[in-house]
């Protein structure tokens, strides 16, 4: 196998979501519904990705990893293995609810599955901002009392952000994102997240959506928590997260120039967040999502001044 993959994407509703990837990636989005997150590369019991084109159209991304593991991930990869990663699009036109991931003690102990993401900031609205871990030395107690009383944006640490910005959430880190972030999401595979607080609203349904105080209680860490410093945007290379789930790699190109991928290293993951590249036949534009199997070897070349980010390091044995 060695052509990039390219899938369908799973488009899902959601009660803050919107258009924008109509107008950012010149998509037609399913009727007039909210489109909150588009689920480009995913292999999960409930969700799968299927091949988009070519020798492999209509295959299951688990498919092609039970007949093709050594191919797609690499020598060794255990074929039952699911993929390690979900990439997403969010389009947050409104604010998210309050909510945490739990890291790996909490997820054994609550029947959850540890979340690590990434955002990219791929298109910002003036003013926006995210939230991420709280103010210095809020305590736990502090944190309840200000649900009782409404007033948690108060605990919280806002970062405000514009196109190109990325930060790296680690799984525990209470977080929202506030209205106005388009945003290219690489997160460990997992679909598990403990709601906190919901700023009054209701979900499609007109009732208040599920709230999971006591399990975000257990999740969030109050105490020794990893921070998440944003890396701001710029035109220059650089890496954006590197932890033990996923290493992610801005790229910068300028028109003409190319970029290339050795093969037989490992499996990665390419986005392109500005501009369109080329490679082969195939022209991937902004918005698109690939995946370049640990056979092959590719070559990327800009049309137009473009930025792509490579996600790799996550095919590790025996995590």
């Amino acid at each position: 196998m060695k052509e990039i993959i390219q899938f369908e994407p799973l488009y899902q509703e959601r009660i803050w979501g919107g258009c924008a990837l109509e107008e950012f990636a010149g998509r037609t989005l399913p009727g007039a519904r909210r489109i909150g997150e588009s689920w480009e590369l995913v292999d999960r019991p409930e969700a799968q990705s299927v091949v988009r084109d070519g020798p492999y159209a209509g295959r299951t991304l688990h498919a092609l990893l039970t007949e093709q593991a050594a191919e797609i991930m690499g020598p060794g990869w255990p074929a039952p293995r699911a993929f390690p990663l979900l990439v997403k699009w969010l389009d947050c036109r409104e604010r998210l609810s309050l909510q945490v991931h739990p890291p790996e003690p909490a997820a054994g102990l609550l029947g959850g599955e540890p979340k690590t993401e990434n955002w990219y900031i791929a298109a910002a609205a003036p003013g926006a901002a995210v939230f991420v871990g709280l103010e210095p030395g809020v305590t736990r107690d502090q944190f309840e009392r200000a649900i009782a009383s409404r007033t948690l944006e108060a605990c919280l640490r806002r970062i405000p952000v514009v196109a190109g910005d990325s930060i790296l959430v680690h799984s525990g880190t209470v977080h929202t994102i506030d209205a106005g972030c388009l945003i290219l999401e690489i997160q460990q595979n997992s679909d598990t997240t403990y709601r906190v607080y919901d700023w009054g609203r209701v979900g499609l349904d007109g009732r208040p959506r599920k709230l999971h105080v006591r399990e975000s209680l257990a999740s969030i860490q109050f105490y020794g928590a990893v921070d998440s410093p944003l890396v701001p945007a710029a035109d220059t290379p650089a890496v954006l997260a590197d932890s033990k789930e996923f290493r992610l790699r801005r790229v910068p190109l300028a028109t003409g120039a190319e970029f290339r991928v050795a093969g037989r290293q490992q499996p990665r993951i390419l986005s392109v967040v500005a501009g369109r590249v080329r490679t082969g036949s195939r022209i991937l534009r902004r918005g698109d999502n690939a995946l370049l199997p640990y056979a092959g070897s590719f070559a990327f070349a800009a049309l137009e001044k473009s930025v792509v980010l490579v996600t790799e390091h996550f095919a590790v044995l025996g995590s």
